[in-house]
Order: C-alpha cells, then structure tokens, then sequence
C-alpha cells in the first residue's frame, strides 16, 4: 500500500517541482535529498533495529511519512524548501521502515519455502508497481493534480500504518550486542568479487542518477512532451526488474553463484552497498544539473551515457571471473 502511493510521486514530485522552478538543479535536488537518508541513516539502521520492536518502528516510520508527505501541500514557489523537508522526512522514515520490514518477514511466514515465497510474491508485488505507478502519478498529475497524488500517498501510508499495527509475532529486540554498523567494509574490502562488483555498480548508479536527475527537464523542454512520458519512460524499470526477477532463478543456476549470493546476502555487506548505492545517487543527482550549466543539456546527458557504458567495461575489468568458469574451462 505504501509503495504504491510513493511510486506515484516519482514522477509527480520532479516533474512538480520542476514546473515551479523551471530548474534542473532544484529538480535534480529532489532526487539528491532521497539518498541522503539512506547515505547517512542507513548503515546504522538496521543495526538500531536489532534493538527496536519492528512492528512499532514500522508503523511509525507509515506515520511520520504521511506526515512528511502531507507538508508538500502547503509548498508552493515561495516556500519550496518545504517540499525538500518533506522528501528528507519521507526518506529518512523509509530507510527504517525497509530493513525493519525484511527483518520482521521471517517472523510472519516462517523460514524455507515459506520465506522463499514471501520474498518472491514481494519482488513481484514491487516490480509491478514500479511498472504501474510512474505513468498513474504523471497521469493523476496533469488531471487531478499534485494535491490528489499526495492524498492517495498520504492515505496509502495510514492504511498501511493501520495494518501493520494488527501484526502480533514473537519476535523481540536483540539482547546480545548487534553487530557494528560497518563491519561488512571489511569483508567488501578483502573480497576481491565484492569489492569489484561494488565499484562496477557505483560507477554505473552515479550515470543512472545524473540520467535521472535530467529526465524531466530534458522531456519537457527539449521533446516538448508531457509529463506523463516521463512516467512511461521511468515505469521502464518496473518492466526490467520482472524481465529480471523471471530470469534470475535460471541466470544463478546457469552461472553457479550461490555462493557469491549468500555472501552478499550477508545484512552487513547488504548495507554497506545500498550505502553506495544512496552515495552514486546523490553524488549524480547533484553532479549532473550542475554541469548543463557550462555545458548545454544533450551534451551532458551524451557524457553521462557515455559513463554509463564504462561501469560495464570497468565491471569486466575489476570483478574476477566466478571459480566455476576456471573449472569448465579446465577440462
């Protein structure tokens, strides 16, 4: 429920801002103020929750988002910094919300297949809306307008906040001392695979923010198209990540790497690459409107394309080969 109404401000909140503004920093800013949570809260959160009753961290994390969101309808030109607060807010309840979340699964529907399931049936459910609701908020944008959009959001998180509270698990705070929030740098940093990956990654995200980051103003002013488009164009991801999800099972039999999947499935080492990742996201939603201003704006989305293809060349060149092709290769 939450999901469905922040995905519907991806497009809205931008494409928002930037009708306001007519900016493609201040645009690029509201990207750049979704990472910073996750950047500078998100290494510790999940270590916190260890501590913390996840239902009730889970379901004030719904609250303070509503809140957060419900801000934006009283910024306007004069008062956008409001929309920045709200967007801080909103994230920074989200980064608790999200591990919280993936810790509590377990608790409801149990391990092994069960848990496989729920996980599955989750990477579906959040494809989806990735596919649906980019193109339903631009949509709801141009008829309706902003102020509906928030109220679904704001709605979506109360009905969520509503049914998280009614969930009853015996699962309770940690007793023992958690683990320190960045122990798994050092197991990136010794791994050879890991570390490789991480940087391929990082390199590539910071492209995929700065893209981003220029979407809108590059869809409005330069295609003359409205906002909706962008919505198409974003809801471009959901449909990669079920193209993914359905190829994945087979992709990892096929390519033998359980293992290197178990160590990256590690909640330490997980944390520290969504820490990259909140890093590259900041660092080119902020880098990439900066540039069109000494450079015209399809000549920094060409250099930034351009840095997008080097991550894959530079993810060939620092992530090893996976043991089992040295072991085909062999014989």
């Amino acid at each position: 429920m939450s999901g469905i109404g922040s995905w519907l401000l991806v497009v809205a909140i931008p494409f928002y801002v930037f009708t306001l503004t007519g900016s493609t920093v201040a645009t690029g800013l509201t990207l750049a103020l979704e990472a910073l949570p996750a950047l500078t809260i998100g290494p510790w959160a999940g270590v916190l929750l260890d501590r913390w009753d996840l239902v009730r961290a889970m379901w004030i994390a719904d609250l303070v988002s509503a809140a957060a969101v419900g801000l934006i309808l009283f910024a306007d030109r004069d008062h956008l910094w409001l929309i920045y607060v709200a967007i801080l807010l909103e994230n920074t309840a989200t980064t608790v919300f999200r591990p919280a979340a993936r810790a509590l699964r377990p608790t409801v529907v149990g391990t092994g297949a069960e848990l496989a399931a729920a996980n599955a049936l989750t990477a579906v459910t959040s494809s989806a809306i990735r596919l649906a609701a980019p193109p339903l908020g631009a949509l709801l944008l141009a008829g309706p307008g902003i102020e509906f959009v928030l109220a679904v959001d704001i709605a979506s998180y109360l009905i969520s906040a509503i049914v998280i509270a009614t969930i009853r698990t015996r699962r309770h705070p940690t007793a023992t001392e958690p683990p320190r929030a960045l122990e798994g740098l050092k197991v990136v940093v010794r791994h050879r695979a890991l570390r490789g990956v991480l940087i391929g990654q990082t390199a590539f995200l910071t492209a995929n923010a700065g893209l981003t980051a220029l979407l809108v103003p590059f869809t409005v002013n330069r295609l003359q198209a409205p906002g909706y488009v962008v919505g198409y164009l974003i809801s471009g991801l959901g449909a990669g990540y079920l193209i993914g999800a359905a190829l994945s099972t087979k992709a990892s039999r096929v390519l033998g790497i359980r293992e290197l999947l178990a160590i990256t499935q590690l909640a330490s080492v997980g944390a520290l690459f969504f820490t990259a990742d909140s890093l590259a996201l900041l660092i080119g939603a902020l880098a990439a409107p900066a540039i069109t201003l000494a450079l015209d704006l399809p000549l920094t989305l060409n250099l930034i394309a351009t840095l997008a293809v080097i991550a894959a060349a530079l993810t060939l060149l620092v992530v090893p080969r996976h043991p089992a092709y040295f072991t085909k290769t062999a014989r």
